[in-house]
């Protein structure tokens, strides 16, 4: 690692958490990238408090100390989520080919960053692989002696891309419906609960129910049979699980996940192929978990409730 010189560009997306942004911005410096494009949304007018939060967390971009270009996109007012998120990547990849995409509540380990521009480098021609993600939900299942797997889910707590992918992209949804009535969930997943889950989630998101964008993006990777790169070690430690995030709210087994380091060179598959046994899991625990685990993330979410009182 010592010797890896960073020559994608990062892009970096805030809101109000300075301390946050802090913890993320230094994994940022440590890698020292050449252009470094910042998204920021705006205060929200019915949160006084909320402009000068936005303005500390701006002023940690201005702490850079290293030879860089940077480009800064502020919204002057409260975009939310959907709109913040999806014009920000739009503007990420109409300035560059290809980055590095990081949240401010997700803190990478070092070696994510070499992990995904070589990544990058050795699938930026392949239609097949639509993103990279930082993210190993198998809790030290070991799949393969292989880095890294290849899954249909778009973990984006720490990801990477190129404009040749986010250009298919449509926060719009627009080809939903004829989706769900011609049935493709079906074809796209085995499980019925899966079917359940996503059409529940796709419908929410399509109607306006949902204010995200990346739901949209998974449904994006499905239609167009894209895949993503997920290292065989987790690389991301998600801190932004508080009362103050817009998702992240209540802490459950993916809260302040420990992140190891990637071993390079990099150990590749000889096949491109989708790691179903993986995938299971990760839609069983992650998005469609049973009662038992519900009940265990309810649980957890009271104790972090109970903490936060406190």
């Amino acid at each position: 690692m010592n010797n890896f010189r960073l020559k994608t560009p990062v892009a970096f997306l805030i809101f109000n958490r300075s301390d946050s942004a802090q913890k993320v911005f230094e994994e940022i410096r440590r890698s020292k990238p050449p252009k470094l494009l910042v998204v920021a949304d705006g205060p929200r007018e019915n949160v006084p408090e909320d402009r000068d939060k936005c303005l500390s967390a701006r002023a940690v971009i201005d702490t850079i100390d290293w030879e860089c270009e940077i480009f800064k996109n502020y919204a002057d007012t409260n975009l939310g989520c959907k709109r913040r998120v999806s014009s920000g990547v739009d503007w990420i990849f109409d300035t560059v080919e290809e980055a590095i995409i990081l949240e401010d509540d997700c803190v990478p380990h070092p070696s994510f960053f070499r992990f995904c521009e070589e990544m990058l480098q050795r699938y930026r021609d392949d239609e097949r692989i639509m993103m990279i993600s930082g993210d190993n939900f198998q809790f030290g299942r070991k799949r393969s002696q292989f880095s890294y797997y290849f899954s249909c889910y778009s973990h984006i707590w720490g990801w990477a891309s190129w404009r040749r992918a986010w250009k298919l992209y449509d926060v719009t949804m627009e080809k939903w419906p004829k989706v769900r009535d011609a049935g493709q969930l079906n074809d796209w997943f085995s499980n019925r609960r899966a079917v359940a889950y996503w059409e529940e989630q796709f419908e929410k998101t399509y109607a306006g129910e949902i204010d995200s964008w990346d739901y949209q993006w998974a449904f994006t990777c499905w239609l167009h049979g894209g895949l993503t790169v997920l290292p065989s070690v987790n690389l991301i430690s998600n801190i932004g699980f508080s009362q103050d995030a817009t998702h992240t709210k209540s802490s459950f087994s993916y809260r302040m996940m420990n992140v190891e380091p990637m071993t390079f060179p990099l150990h590749h598959p000889h096949n491109i192929d989708r790691d179903i046994i993986a995938d299971n899991l990760t839609q069983k625990v992650h998005y469609s978990p049973s009662i038992y685990q519900r009940a265990i993330n309810k649980f957890l979410k009271l104790v972090t409730l109970f903490q936060y009182v406190l």
